[in-house]
């Protein structure tokens, strides 16, 4: 698909994985955007893709931006590339199916951001995660003071940006900043295997409580109960509300076989 990013489908399991390969710290370039958005768009719209891992390999999940590339930029060159690497992470973000974010080695900067895009985070035990772009004289700029924010509070949001630290496994479980440490050699497989449980699920239900969910926190609750509402209705016309209610009359909860539509 990319010379950078790939993505890779297991039709056995229905997952697919957005692979980053750029090595040697995954730096996130122009290129890289383009390719991502790419392969973000066509996980979203390929039914073979149930669930989705987003990967950097076995050495790094993305160590941020490319800083030769951001070093010598003027302001209206960064309007253009930062508004177009939201989009992107936004993109990521919307996908219509659970997304899971791998990390081991570094996710920094724009490493950091792409995984908050995402709706779990798997961290191995020996890697790091921050925003260390104030030691930079600039802030985040991809999400990062938006998702980080909504995802731990502002209190320690602001600790992680005004600082530019780096923190461990135990910091960033503790906080909810990831969901999941393993060992570093079991962060693809732990990620794949969590993706997978979600590929057999209620397709059109699971994609309805992300929806529900991420624009809720966007509006106020009356509003968010409206979105909570009109999605819970249309769940009365899909065949998993019959399948997954009728097994429920028939042999209780947790047997349901659902088929995603």
């Amino acid at each position: 698909m990319g010379e950078y990013v790939n993505l890779e489908i297991d039709e056995a399991t229905g997952v697919g994985t957005i692979r980053l390969d750029r090595p040697p710290m995954n730096a996130i370039n122009e290129q890289v955007v383009t390719e991502l958005e790419i392969a973000a768009r066509a996980a979203g719209s390929d039914g073979r893709v149930k669930a989705v891992v987003v990967y950097g390999g076995d050495k790094i999940f993305a160590a941020g931006a490319d800083i030769k590339e951001m070093a010598e930029a003027r302001p209206i060159d960064m309007m253009t590339r930062m508004g177009g690497l939201q989009a992107v992470f936004t993109e990521v973000q919307e996908i219509p199916k659970v997304v899971i974010a791998a990390i081991n080695g570094f996710a920094l900067g724009g490493g950091c951001e792409l995984s908050l895009a995402c709706d779990f985070r798997v961290l191995a035990d020996n890697a790091k995660i921050g925003q260390p772009e104030i030691l930079l004289g600039i802030i985040p700029g991809a999400g990062g003071t938006q998702r980080l924010s909504r995802l731990v509070g502002p209190a320690r949001s602001k600790d992680i940006i005004f600082s530019g630290r780096f923190l461990d496994c135990n910091e960033a479980l503790a906080i909810g900043l990831v969901d999941v440490v393993v060992p570093a050699d079991q962060v693809y497989a732990k990620a794949t295997e969590m993706a997978a449980r979600y590929a057999t699920g209620p397709l059109v239900a699971l994609r309805a409580a992300k929806i529900a969910i991420n624009h809720g926190l966007e509006t106020d609750m009356q509003n968010g109960m409206l979105i909570e509402r009109e999605l819970f209705v249309n769940l009365f016309s899909t065949e998993d509300q019959r399948i997954g209610m009728g097994s429920f009359l028939k042999e209780g909860p947790g047997k349901a076989k659902f088929v995603g539509h």
